[in-house]
Formats: structure tokens, C-alpha cells, sequence
């Protein structure tokens, strides 16, 4: 099963003319929100990518943090899932049971 992600924005950026930087601005509120804790220290791990074009305000950049979507969500889905095709499966079961004519000790009913 593949790992998927969800992207949450958190800023835009411009690129620095003649230099190799890209100056961002980060709202501090949002960032709090995607932090993880990692030995006991707050890390905040981002991603930075070139827009296709510039936006209307000339950012050429925009920041996101890729969130792994949780395993116990993708489990619980994954078991819904599961126990709705059993619960078909019983019930399509139970239909052919009652469609077939009861044999009394293996004897054919005619």
C-alpha cells in the first residue's frame, strides 16, 4: 500500500533577481499547527517549490509541509471496508440458504 500525503500550505516567496535566494514570508500561527516533536525538540520540516507562474502579487514560490495522512485513519478505513464485504457476503449466503430446499439425512428431495 503507497504512503499518501496531504499538502498544507503555509507561505509564498519571491525570488532574490541576480541571486539564488528566495526570500519567504511565513504566518508564525500557521507554522505552529505543522511542527513535530522529535527528541524531545520542535522541529518544523517544509517544502519549497517554483510556481508555474507568478501569482497576482509577483510570488514566484510557495511553501507547504507534506503530511503523512495517519496509519490508524488509512486501518480504520481499510476495516470498514472489510466488514461491509463480509457483511454482503453473509447476506448474499444467507439468500442462497433459504432458496435451497432442506434435505432431510443427504436424501434428494423428490
Amino acid at each position: 500500500m503507497a504512503t499518501t500525503y496531504k499538502k498544507s500550505y503555509i507561505g509564498k516567496g519571491t525570488a532574490v533577481k541576480g541571486l539564488d535566494i528566495v526570500k519567504v514570508t511565513l504566518k508564525v500561527e500557521d507554522l505552529l499547527k505543522v511542527t513535530h516533536e522529535w527528541n524531545g525538540v520542535e522541529y518544523l520540516t517544509f517544502e519549497l517549490a517554483k510556481m508555474q507562474q507568478k501569482d497576482e502579487f509577483g510570488r514566484t514560490h510557495t511553501a507547504y509541509v507534506s503530511v503523512r495522512e495517519k496509519e490508524e485513519e488509512k486501518e480504520e478505513a481499510e476495516q470498514q471496508k472489510k466488514a461491509a464485504k463480509e457483511t454482503k457476503k453473509a447476506a448474499k449466503k444467507a439468500k442462497k440458504a433459504e432458496m435451497e430446499p432442506e434435505l432431510a439425512n443427504g436424501d434428494e428431495p423428490f
